[in-house]
């Protein structure tokens, strides 16, 4: 019989998590669902909790925001498990693509259903460091310094903290050089942002890259070039819709692997949470991305639902 572990972040969502837990069991028992809880004290802790799990063979349901969501998305796959979402952040962003309602009752049902389909992942490292594996996109620039200022930001509700932040972040923004490499092109820029995506959404709803599948093998390039302070605001405006691709200083392109190379320090980050080694990325350092091809198996609605390809 499946048996679902449901790992729980216990300060997502401010404290969230832990309210809609019982509603989620509730619903699980209902549908005679086996589960368990573990709650973690860590992303680390959490990504261990997930591997144990997965290598008994449970499923590994994560409780909580994207930060949570991307964290075990990683240690499942390597232990060759299952993965669900029951989404309790402020951005649920990879639940969004995934069509699982935000709903801890209707996230539940999806995962008693147990309809199964594979998506991609990323892997991201950088010299002498290990692989890290995330599940919806890596940013560099406005996006990646406006999320050190997002997750710090405990009043506002999840659909203003990313706008907010950004702004902040754009106010004393000095462009930056970027390097993108990849195996169909380069590009060397001045600009605001880099965001290499395999999910179409970012930041609580917004649609950073229109064009991506999780499921298509390959990752989508946003770059967002040098211009007047007020072309980036104009771009946090159209972003909801994706439509900020239409401004001339957006651009976009594809590719199975990355090599991103910054001219200053500046942090990186992937899936709302920093990653440990680019914390801020030392200037010049080549980091690795690239696409990991239907490297999980996730219990979600079929593809072909609105919000999937």
């Amino acid at each position: 019989m499946r048996r679902f572990c449901l790992i729980v972040n216990p300060a997502a969502g401010r404290g969230r998590s832990l309210q809609l837990l019982p509603v989620a069991t509730a619903a699980l028992a209902a549908a005679g669902a086996a589960y368990q809880v573990s709650e973690s004290a860590s992303l680390a802790h959490a990504a261990q909790l997930a591997s144990d799990a997965a290598q008994r063979g449970d499923v590994v349901v994560a409780v909580g925001g994207d930060g949570m969501a991307g964290a075990l998305a990683g240690p499942a796959s390597l232990c060759g498990g299952t993965y669900g979402i029951i989404p309790a952040g402020r951005g649920n962003d990879l639940a969004r693509v995934l069509g699982i309602p935000v709903g801890p009752q209707g996230a539940a049902q999806v995962l008693a259903a147990a309809k199964t389909r594979e998506i991609d992942l990323i892997g991201v490292s950088a010299p002498g460091q290990p692989e890290i594996v995330v599940a919806g996109s890596v940013y560099a620039g406005v996006p990646s310094v406006a999320g050190e200022f997002a997750n710090g930001m405990r009043r506002l509700p999840g659909s203003l903290v990313y706008p907010v932040a950004a702004l902040r972040a754009v106010v004393n923004w000095k462009a930056a050089g970027f390097g993108v490499a990849s195996d169909r092109g380069s590009h060397d820029f001045s600009g605001y942002a880099v965001v290499v995506a395999n999910s179409a959404y970012f930041g609580a709803g917004m649609q950073v890259a229109p064009p991506a599948c999780i499921d298509d093998g390959l990752l989508d390039l946003v770059l967002m070039r040098h211009g007047p302070k007020l072309a980036f605001v104009r771009a946090l405006t159209k972003i909801r819709d994706g439509t900020h691709t239409r401004l001339p200083e957006v651009s976009l392109d594809r590719a199975c692997e990355v090599t991103l190379t910054i001219d200053r320090p500046l942090p990186v980050a992937a899936d709302g949470e920093m990653l440990p080694f680019a914390a801020p990325l030392p200037a010049s350092t080549p980091l690795r991305i690239r696409v990991l091809p239907r490297a999980l198996t996730v219990i979600a609605p079929l593809a072909g639902s609105p919000v999937s390809c």
